[in-house]
């Protein structure tokens, strides 16, 4: 629902947000409260000791203080408790409940202070037992009091006072006039301003330079444009995030048609090339996971890993190999040799060099395929999330290159940074000075997959043979042009509902549309939703069946936006056009739509057995194309899909289970013939 208003600003906060911690603090209160009534009854009459008196008007006062409290809780989460999401009305008086709370925490304050100067009081001589229970009290009030502070400054939103003018967008002012289009410009800066501490504050631990406080800038405003249309809540968008993947598993569930099944059978003969690919995508995936070095190396082997690499961090390094960047006791490099299981002498340079549109890679020979491979390693530092979140486009013109189109900004320049070591450096010309006869692959995780299939684009033109292999790459990173140029040379591999691979700005802004859809629609309580849904994601079961607005209405009401819907919506977002009859031509979308690189193999997991004692999983694989990926699907695998580990498990399973059947072919075909 909107956020909630009181004291004249906005809060990122909505008045049906106190239900859950509401009766959190009201339970504590009432066991607070009958806790005080029984040590009144109990030493009724008795408070005769050196400072007595001062317990006794102490313990009733704190008596009525705490029933008035109960009271003020229970109105208020009652009343938090009506309505719907987007049907706020019925909680109209929640502000005037709300303040009457907030006011009782004077007194509540006041007598923690009567408290602790009486328990520090050391001519009280009570019994001890009344003593520890009051100095409780006192701890317990100010607790609350503490805690209370910490949840304002939270919903806290710095831009609560100037909400007004986009709630005003296109009904109360004239954007043609000086003033407003004055006012509307402060805004938007005084938004971009507050974006940009947030993530200065998030990253105050790395050296800040010039590259990063354009980075800065540009991120805010993504951040800002994307935010700024929409006056949902953060329990708002968590709501809707629970019904979209309740619909979507309801959706899974139904029977689908024999046409729109498509699998790859492990057992199935080799014919469109699938199997060769898993097989070499199963061997490069170890480059791609070596090249985050010792965080992966420790990740996968937690209880042996350190021991291993202590017994090599005495080693001097190779003379062979160029190192640069900082590699304190070798650990970077001892982990990718036992990762690899190459040797000192098959790595051609290291770069353990890391900075905003800088990563990490090494070029290393691999004598089992003949390749030169150049391993690009993922986002493993805030500098990373930097290079991730610059996601303006920009052109990308390659001389001989007719596909030139739009790229991913932050990658492109990581891209470019390991092109020229590589060029400029001669560290390729060393390579092939040592072995002319391989070939060269290229392999990347995550941002390590967006940035080798850029790299890759560069270096078509030098190296026709080329080939790279692209594991979990960022979704939003090519054009459909160049998308399609690179078909004949990447390979993209994607696990499962990876969120990664769907994550483009057109992708996030129809997300944040279904968000607003499901949740304006849904007439249940968002208390309701949440307790639910936490129950149906951890626990499991069927989904539920949540009536909407949406139930009995036909389908050319389903194509206009409801008045809960507009009333989510602050003002209309370029990509915001699936809700209203306006043709894309009048409204165009301000990101243009990027795809996935290369050619694309989806993994999918599914389970052999349903039984509960039975963990066997098996994995499918089928080629693909990008627009499957252009919607971002909710689900508890999301993050864990994208994991190297898990990523290299299903390759390394789909790959032992091709050999294993193969095997079985082979021997049933030579019984035949005898």
């Amino acid at each position: 629902m909107p956020g909630l208003v009181v004291f004249g600003r906005r809060w990122a906060i909505g008045s049906d947000d106190f239900v859950l911690p509401g009766a959190f603090e009201l339970s504590l209160r009432v066991l607070w409260w009958i806790g005080i009534l029984v040590l009144y009854a109990v030493h009724k009459g008795q408070f005769n000791c050196p400072g007595g008196g001062l317990l006794h008007s102490y313990l009733l006062v704190l008596l009525v203080l705490l029933a008035a409290i109960i009271c003020a809780l229970s109105a208020l989460v009652y009343v938090s408790m009506q309505g719907t999401i987007s049907n706020p009305g019925p909680r109209k008086s929640l502000p005037k409940l709300l303040y009457t709370r907030l006011l009782l925490y004077f007194p509540e304050f006041i007598w923690a202070i009567v408290g602790a100067v009486w328990v520090s009081d050391s001519s009280v001589h009570c019994e001890k037992t009344v003593i520890n229970v009051i100095l409780g009290t006192v701890i317990a009030s100010w607790v609350i009091i503490i805690f209370t502070i910490i949840g304002v400054l939270i919903v806290f939103d710095p831009l609560g006072g100037k909400k007004t003018f986009y709630l005003t967008d296109g009904v109360n002012r004239n954007l043609e006039s000086s003033q407003s289009g004055q006012l509307l410009f402060n805004v938007k800066n005084t938004a971009t301003r507050v974006w940009e501490k947030r993530i200065r504050l998030m990253c105050c631990c790395i050296v800040q330079d010039d590259d990063h406080r354009v980075a800065f800038t540009s991120i805010a405003e993504l951040f800002r444009n994307y935010f700024s249309d929409t006056d949902l809540v953060p329990s708002d968008i968590a709501a809707g995030l629970i019904l979209l993947h309740q619909e979507q598993d309801k959706m899974e569930s139904c029977p689908k048609e024999p046409e729109e099944v498509l699998c790859h059978s492990p057992s199935s003969l080799v014919t469109d090339g699938l199997d060769f690919e898993l097989e070499n995508a199963a061997h490069y995936m170890l480059f791609a996971a070596a090249a985050y070095g010792w965080p992966y190396y420790v990740y996968t082997n937690p209880f042996t890993a350190l021991c291993k690499l202590n017994g090599d961090c005495c080693r001097s390094r190779p003379t062979d190999s160029d190192i640069t960047g900082s590699d304190r006791h070798n650990f970077h490099f001892g982990s990718i040799l036992k990762i690899t299981g190459l040797q000192y002498r098959d790595f051609i340079h290291i770069s353990f060099h890391n900075k905003i549109y800088e990563i990490p890679f090494f070029v290393a020979l691999d004598h089992k395929k003949e390749a030169i491979v150049v391993a690009v390693r993922g986002t493993l530092s805030f500098e990373d999330i930097l290079t991730d979140l610059s996601a303006d486009c920009e052109d990308l013109t390659l001389e001989d290159v007719l596909e030139n189109g739009f790229v991913h900004k932050g990658i492109t320049q990581a891209a470019n940074y390991i092109y020229q070591k590589l060029i400029n450096d001669g560290i390729l010309n060393q390579a092939f000075t040592i072995a002319p006869e391989y070939k060269l692959v290229i392999v990347g995780h995550s941002l390590g997959g967006g940035t080798a299939s850029i790299l890759a684009i560069m270096l078509r033109n030098s190296f026709p043979t080329l080939k790279c292999y692209a594991f979990s790459p960022p979704g939003g990173l090519l054009s459909k042009t160049l998308a399609d140029y690179t078909k004949h040379f990447i390979v993209s591999v994607i696990l499962g509902k990876d969120l990664v691979a769907r994550l483009s700005m057109p992708n996030m802004e129809d997300l944040k549309r279904r968000i607003v859809r499901i949740v304006a629609n849904c007439n249940r309580p968002k208390y309701q939703i949440l307790l639910r849904g936490c129950w149906y994601e951890v626990f499991g079961g069927d989904p539920d069946n949540f009536p909407t607005e949406l139930d009995g209405r036909n389908q050319d009401a389903l194509t206009q936006p409801l008045l809960a819907e507009e009333s989510l919506m602050v003002h209309r977002s370029p990509s915001y056009n699936a809700l209203d009859g306006e043709s894309h031509l009048h409204s165009p979308p301000q990101y243009p739509h990027l795809y996935l690189p290369g050619k694309i193999i989806h993994i999918v997991e599914e389970c052999s057995s349903k039984r509960l004692c039975s963990s066997d999983i098996k994995y499918t694989a089928s080629w693909s194309n990008e627009t499957v990926f252009s919607s971002i699907l909710i689900s508890p695998k999301m993050i864990t899909d994208h994991m190297p580990d898990v990523v290299l498990n299903a390759l390394n399973s789909l790959s032992q289970e091709h050999g294993s059947c193969i095997s079985c072919q082979t021997r049933e075909l030579n019984t035949n013939v005898v």
